[in-house]
């Protein structure tokens, strides 16, 4: 019995330390945070040795306009005063996006800081500020910046026309089923359309086409490959509400074929198809009638 209450006493003390840890470490946070407020507001009123003051005296500072080190907080307050002095407008942001203890004295908070200078863009650089804990008060001892990651191209722009077709459709008769799907890729620079046709609950064809902007042709342009091993490349224009693609393409026997393909959206959720001009292997087809598609999803 003895020994279940020591066990038990053991496991309570260990409950009672880490609580303690989490609200030591919960008043350090906070006390960082307020520790950022503080150095904005003396960056932007400009005083020197307020900014200083903030740092260790034995803090590093990393100037980000010339890449020298200035070390000591004697020197720092130097370099914020000649900085301040020759940049009498700028003005700082902060948001701290992390704090994290590395030891119960040391933590690296991370975040982005926007210096703002009249009738200029903007600089934003994201951070990481090593703190360190000296009598009681957490002081600013390594900082190190980076620029933001650039944003990925898009060509989202010249697509947005077509974006109506994300989602999932399908039309279908006494014979088979067509299912379609549109989605966005990855920076929504391509719409990718996934297909299927499938006869009694069987899929007997497939497929995927990529829609995409030719930014050296400055078009929209669509790339087809098919279950069956054929493939094919389309070229979109627009008339009146109709969209009309100019295929090519060659079949799994090797044989070429065209055609002129037609989607006319009807409403958000309903357009027509149909296919014209069809050849194949040099020899003139019939056209395929207009048939409706709907959608089968709500509308994104």
């Amino acid at each position: 019995m003895k020994s279940a209450i020591t066990s038990l006493a053991i496991v309570a003390w260990g409950t009672l330390s880490m609580s303690a840890v989490r609200a030591d470490e919960a008043g350090d946070e906070a006390a960082i945070r307020e520790a950022v407020e503080t150095y904005v507001a003396a960056y932007n009123q400009h005083d020197a040795a307020a900014v200083a003051a903030l740092w260790s005296p034995e803090a590093v500072y990393l100037d980000p306009l010339s890449g020298n080190e200035v070390a000591g907080r004697e020197a720092i307050e130097k370099r914020f005063s000649d900085l301040f002095a020759a940049d009498k407008g700028v003005q700082l942001a902060a948001t701290t996006e992390s704090v994290q203890f590395v030891s119960p004295n040391v933590a690296v908070e991370k975040g982005t800081a926007v210096l703002k200078r009249p009738e200029s863009t903007p600089e934003e650089t994201q951070y990481s500020a090593v703190y360190i804990k000296r009598d009681g008060k957490w002081l600013l001892d390594r900082v190190s910046e980076n620029e933001p990651p650039a944003i990925a191209p898009s060509n989202a722009e010249h697509l947005a026309p077509l974006e109506w077709m994300i989602g999932s459709w399908v039309d279908s008769d006494d014979q088979a089923t067509v299912r379609t799907r549109c989605q966005w890729t990855k920076n929504r620079n391509f719409i990718l359309r996934l297909f299927s046709i499938a006869v009694d609950d069987q899929i007997e064809f497939a497929g995927m086409q990529i829609i995409g902007w030719d930014p050296g042709q400055q078009r929209i342009r669509s790339w087809v490959f098919d279950s069956e091993g054929g493939f094919g490349q389309g070229v979109w224009r627009k008339q009146d509400n109709a969209w009309y693609i100019e295929t090519t393409g060659t079949a799994p026997d090797g044989s070429a074929a065209s055609s002129v393909n037609i989607i006319d959206p009807v409403d958000d959720n309903t357009f027509t198809w149909q296919s014209i001009d069809r050849v194949a292997d040099g020899q003139l087809l019939p056209n395929v009638d207009e048939v409706v598609v709907r959608r089968q999803d709500t509308q994104p």
